[in-house]
């Protein structure tokens, strides 16, 4: 229950907030207090915000109620900034706006989209957003500029203090300015004009004291996110733009950033990169000094352990093993316009060193894939680390930066605290142009004693840092509540009273994310510590980044992949110490388990590589007991016979959707499921016809033998009754592979045949893993031996099996098939037509998304892949059972079907819901190029 004043300002929110924005059960309420930093605070209410009125009342009802709140977008923060324990406000999913000026020089962005997805839609025009941190792939805007985020090649030239032209603001009181609208400025001038005058007293006094001024200016020419952005009293004099620069790297503290105007910068199209490698971090720094000068993107260093700990992994040089004890590598990338371009920079980079001596010769290489394994070893130091760690223990990185002259002598310090403290697994890693280094290591917070270690470890470095060489103890991660106790140690006196005034100025009361950035409290970096503790084995890895939330379909519907591995962990925790975990329990069975569509995305997001999904599926398997194993036994016993009863019921569906139309049938049985207490399968006017598909016994005839397999949905599954097309997919499938010059055959007893995939998103390991056993032996013969290729014309089944059989068959999935050995056989009328496509989570998780887009594009002239939409969320029969989470996750379908009336895809399952939320039908690849070769 909630306490007052929470209970009241509940009951006053609830009057102008629907009650799906608000949110306070315990389990999602434990699921945000969860950011990627290692604290937790738990809020007492989370509030779902949609748009700037929203915004403006929340913040209007805090005020009331004198509550703090926290706003939040992605929750990939590093420092504690994103958790409260008081009013969470939570971005929801209205704030996507993406606007691109005609000359593409400026790009509008609202706080809910994402880097990458920025980044993604800026690519076509060469240009690409100025910050870049490794979370650009989960992080939003909202937070990549109230953190001032950068990354490995924005340095301090493009980060977002650097590249901003405008944003759109709500300060504490809900006013909103927007400091690219004359007539906003003019008003906010007029009615703010204290606000105003107290920047200028900022500006004026720092400006009269040259020292101070000084310092602030040498702070900033490196990498520094420590307390508030005060160059922008240095830099500017028009209090508009010290507000708005202010801004940029305030955490949350000063008001809510609603749209971001940033200056794009180029992507140039041709890159190269060298792994270089030095006998010893002195040398290696030297080598930095003199890069800083030439025309490079990039320069990553990567210490002896960083190394050491990649070197036993697939593709890593032998040499690696070899390396002295000391030495260190120097990743450097260099970009340009055109080859000729980036072959003088080359030359350049490479001569700008060439005196110093390396360990191996440096060698440049514009192949991608040799690229993406040179950054492979650098971005897989951090996921590295925390994979290895101890279960119950947390991976921390840390963030400082030195003057560039200090860089090989702070690695140096560090490793001999990294040594005092025996933090002997520990790695440093960084942007070694701006001095910046991450270190990473693992830590207990289980005991006092390991606490108190770190808390004189942490005391240490900032004592390092600050005093012997006057870095920034956050060079990109925000100070959060991680470096709020040392902020003033940094900063000096003065301009830590600077930062107070600052503070009361945009936010007197103090309700915006306090403890963050300001903190009286020498000890808060101690306190509210996360607790990991074991769950299970298949998670336990989890470093609750935050990663696989984009690709989740039950995102702000339910849990995320992070989300429901924090509530199991709470429940694990619970049962340990024996308290009471009935209530998480209760609420799991619906938010983490009937609504997660198992469908593995998120393990392709995952740094650690955790599928969540089998998770969710073995505590399935737990919860069905032996009743439901037995049950499960016997149909996979007798599955053909099951086969044929599903293609009876379609139809007969079908035929009563034939009498009785589709108002009347939709009315009928949502009544039905209503009674049956939603257990009776939902039914949509998409619902495909009854077909019980059985193939003409083989001839003997010309061409290449191919072994096709026809998935269970194919061979019940017919179009549905609105869908101008009738023929069964496996008959278009043994057509067009007859076209193409092959000799179709199947394997025998194709009826009572299934990958398991069924079975295995029900939790039924054992009895799916049986399915897929039988499977493979049919396969086995019909191929004779693994002679002949196996194409399944669903996704989901020939990526079961690939993985069921490794090298030992050779499986396809149709969309390579067609790709690669179909379509270079057929005469393809290409037809004016624009279509969408849905590459389904085993495409995707394949990698065959850009072969499907291929395949589609040789048939018609325009394609389309919807954005925002990953996983559809059918998820098997979740359409029929959980629907919601197939209409979530398909919400965003139709903002992108303008001028299209048909789709295609590769899972007669998934086409269902997508033809529903369409309005139009969904096909399998196969139909088009059938039409399309003719």
């Amino acid at each position: 229950m909630l306490q007052s004043p929470y209970r009241d300002l509940h009951a006053s929110l609830k009057q102008t907030f629907p009650a799906s924005q608000l949110i306070t059960d315990p389990l999602r309420t434990l699921a945000y207090g969860t950011d990627a930093s290692f604290y937790r605070l738990v809020p007492k209410i989370v509030v779902v915000v949609e748009s700037e009125d929203q915004v403006q009342e929340l913040l209007a009802q805090c005020k009331a109620f004198n509550t703090p709140v926290t706003f939040r977008a992605a929750g990939t923060s590093l420092s504690g900034q994103a958790v409260s324990d008081s009013v969470l406000g939570l971005l929801g999913d209205n704030w996507d706006g993406f606007k691109l000026s005609d000359d593409q020089s400026r790009v509008s962005l609202q706080p809910g989209v994402i880097g990458g997805q920025a980044n993604a839609k800026l690519a076509p025009f060469g240009k690409k957003i100025g910050p870049d941190p490794a979370s650009i792939n989960a992080a939003k805007i909202g937070g990549i500029a109230a953190n001032n985020a950068s990354g490995m090649c924005c340095g301090t030239a493009q980060n977002s203090y650097r590249t901003l032209s405008s944003m759109r603001v709500i300060l504490h009181d809900g006013t909103l300015l927007d400091t690219g609208d004359q007539t906003s400025v003019n008003l906010f001038r007029q009615s703010h004009s204290a606000l105003l005058n107290g920047l200028r007293q900022l500006r004026d006094d720092v400006q009269a004291d040259p020292v101070l001024a000084e310092r602030i200016a040498k702070k900033f020419k490196i990498k520094n996110t420590t307390g508030y952005s005060l160059n922008a009293l240095v830099d500017y004099d028009d209090p508009i733009d010290i507000l708005q620069h202010l801004m940029i790297g305030s955490e949350g503290t000063l008001g809510f950033i609603a749209e971001i105007t940033y200056e794009t910068c180029v992507e140039h199209a041709h890159k190269a990169s060298a792994m270089v490698y030095f006998e010893t971090c002195e040398i290696a720094a030297k080598a930095v000094q003199l890069l800083k000068n030439a025309p490079v993107a990039a320069v990553e260093l990567v210490d002896r352990p960083g190394l050491r700990s990649v070197q036993d992994k697939e593709g890593m040089p032998a040499f690696l093993k070899d390396l002295p004890d000391d030495a260190t590598a120097l990743l450097i990338e260099v970009r340009g316009e055109d080859e000729t371009e980036l072959q003088d920079k080359i030359v350049q980079a490479t001569q700008s060193f060439a005196h110093i001596e390396t360990v191996h010769p440096v060698e440049f290489s514009d192949d991608p894939n040799v690229c993406a394994r040179y950054w492979g070893i650098r971005k897989g130091l951090f996921p590295l680390v925390g994979a290895m760690r101890e279960t119950g223990t947390t991976v921390i990185i840390e963030d400082v930066a030195f003057p560039i002259e200090h860089l090989a002598a702070g690695v140096v310090d560090l490793h001999k605290l990294f040594k005092q403290y025996h933090y002997d697994e520990a790695i440093i890693f960084g942007h070694a142009l701006e001095g910046n280094l991450h270190f990473v290591f693992t830590q207990d917070f289980n005991t006092e004693s390991e606490v108190e270690r770190y808390g004189k470890f942490m005391d240490a470095v900032c004592e390092m840092v600050v005093h012997k060489y006057d870095g920034s103890l956050k060079a990109e991660h925000g100070t959060g509540r991680n470096m709020a106790p040392f902020v003033e140690m940094e900063w000096g006196v003065d301009a830590f009273a600077l930062m107070r005034r600052i503070k009361n100025l945009f936010d007197p009361e103090e309700l915006l994310n306090p403890g963050v950035i300001i903190n009286d409290d020498k000890d808060v970096h101690l306190k509210n510590l996360k607790p990991l503790p074991a769950s299970e084995e298949i998670v336990d890895k989890c470093i609750e980044c935050g990663f696989c939330e984009p690709k989740c379909p039950s995102r702000h519907l339910t849990l995320t992949p992070r989300q429901r591995i924090v509530g199991w962990r709470e429940i694990s925790r619970r049962d340990a110490a024996g308290e009471d975990s009935t209530a998480l329990r209760d609420l799991y069975v619906y938010q983490g388990m009937d609504t997660c569509a198992a469908c593995g995305l998120c393990a392709t997001a995952c740094p650690v590589g955790i599928e969540t999904g089998s998770l969710i599926k073995m505590l399935r398997g737990r919860e069905a007991g032996k009743g439901s194993t037995r049950l499960g036994q016997w149909f996979a016993d007798h599955y053909g016979v099951a086969m044929n009863a599903t293609a009876m019921g379609l139809k007969a569906a079908d035929l009563a959707h034939g009498i009785l139309g589709s108002k009347v049938m939709q009315g009928m049985t949502d009544g039905m499921r209503k009674i049956s207490g939603d257990r009776m399968p939902r039914w949509t006017p998409s619902m495909p016809s009854g077909i019980s598909f059985k193939p003409e016994p083989s001839v003997e005839q010309d061409g290449d033998v191919v072994i096709y397999l026809p998935s269970c949905a194919s061979r019940t599954m017919g179009p549905a009754r609105n869908d101008v097309q009738k023929t069964p997919l496996p008959v278009v499938t043994e057509r067009l592979l007859k076209r193409a010059g092959f000799q179709v055959r199947y394997p025998d007893g194709l009826n009572d045949l299934c990958c398991g995939q069924p079975f295995d998103s029900k939790g039924l390991t054992d009895v799916a893993t049986g399915k897929s056993n039988e499977l493979s032996e049919a396969l086995f013969k019909a191929s004779e031996g693994g002679k002949y290729p196996i194409v399944f014309d669903t996704s989901p089944c020939s990526f079961r099996m690939k993985g069921m059989n490794g090298d030992s068959l050779n499986c396809l999935d149709m969309t390579e098939f067609m790709h690669d050995q179909v379509l270079p056989r057929l005469h393809i009328q290409k037809q004016n037509r624009k279509v969408a496509i849905h590459p389904t989570c085993s495409t995707q998780k394949m990698a065959l998304d850009v072969k499907m887009k291929a395949v589609v594009e040789a048939c018609v002239s325009e394609v389309v892949i919807p954005e925002g939409v990953g996983c559809c969320g059918w998820a098997g029969d979740k359409g029929f059972t959980t629907p919601e989470l197939n209409a979530h996750a398909l919400r965003k379908l139709n903002r992108s079907l303008d001028g299209i009336s048909e789709g295609y895809s590769t899972s007669r399952t998934c086409e269902i819901g997508l033809s529903e939320k369409a309005g139009f039908p969904y096909r399998s690849i196969v139909y088009l190029l059938d039409e399309c070769s003719r």
